[in-house]
C-alpha cells in the first residue's frame, strides 16, 4: 500500500542524524550553518509540497546516543564530536519529553503542538518497544512541532493547505507505524488497520499531489 502510494508522488528527502529539525527560535544563530530549515522553505514554500512526513526508526544510532548523554557519566564527557553536540542541541526537547514518559513508568500522555491543533499522544501503549525506541517515537514527533514552528510553516498547516505526517519503521520486523492523530497513536500498517488509516489521510487533503520527506 505505502510503495503504490509512493509512486504517485514526488518526494524531496532531507536526512540528517537523528532526523533532527531545529526549532524555529534559533533561527539567526547557529542555523545560518543548518540546511534544515532552508530546505524545508526550499520544498514547502518554493516548491509548493504540502505534506510533511518525518520518519523515524528502531535502532536508531543517533537516538541511542541522546538517551545515553542523559546519563551523569556521559554528561561529565567534554560535547568535542559533531555528533555529540548535535544530538545533546536539537534532541533536548525529545528527550525531555521522554524524561517525563519515563517518570511516569512509561504510561503518562504527551503533548504535541502540531501547528493547526494540540494532540494527546500515548507513545508504545502496549509496552513493546525499547526504552531508546519510544524515544525516537517521541523524537520523530517532537521534530513535527519543530517542523510547524517556523513563521512560512504555520499559515498552510492553520488552512489546512499543509498536512504533517510522521512514520516509524520497526527495523527488525519490517512493520511500519503511522502516527494517527485522530488515535493518539503510532497503529501499524496492515491488512486490519490500511482500510481506517488511509480513510484519515484522505480526509485531510484537499490538492496535492506532492509530498515531502523529512
Amino acid at each position: 500500500m505505502l510503495e503504490e502510494l509512493l509512486k504517485k508522488v514526488e518526494l524531496e528527502e532531507i536526512r540528517n542524524a537523528g532526523n533532527l529539525v531545529p526549532h524555529a527560535k534559533l533561527f539567526g544563530t547557529e542555523l545560518v550553518v543548518t540546511t534544515e530549515p532552508a530546505a524545508l522553505e526550499l520544498a514547502c514554500v518554493v516548491n509548493k509540497i504540502r505534506d510533511v512526513i518525518v520518519c523515524g526508526h528502531s535502532d536508531c544510532k543517533a537516538m541511542n546516543l541522546l538517551h545515553a548523554v542523559r546519563t551523569p557519566e556521559e554528561m561529565m564527557k567534554t560535547p568535542s564530536s559533531p555528533l555529540r553536540q548535535w544530538v545533546s542541541r536539537h534532541g533536548a526537547t525529545s528527550l525531555t519529553h521522554w524524561e517525563k514518559f519515563e517518570a511516569s513508568g512509561f504510561k503518562a500522555p504527551l503533548t504535541f503542538n502540531l501547528g493547526s491543533k494540540t494532540v494527546v499522544t500515548h507513545i508504545d501503549p502496549d509496552n513493546k518497544f525499547e526504552a531508546t525506541d519510544k524515544l525516537s517515537q517521541i523524537n520523530a514527533l517532537t521534530q513535527l512541532q519543530n517542523v510547524a514552528s517556523y513563521p512560512f510553516m504555520q499559515p498552510l498547516i492553520k488552512t489546512g493547505e499543509m498536512r504533517l505526517h510522521a512514520l516509524w519503521f520497526d527495523i527488525y520486523t519490517g512493520e511500519i507505524y503511522y502516527f494517527s492523530q485522530k488515535k493518539g497513536a503510532f497503529a501499524i500498517v496492515n491488512e486490519e488497520t490500511s482500510t481506517d488509516i488511509m480513510d484519515e489521510i484522505s480526509a485531510m487533503y484537499v490538492h496535492s499531489e506532492k509530498a515531502v520527506a523529512a
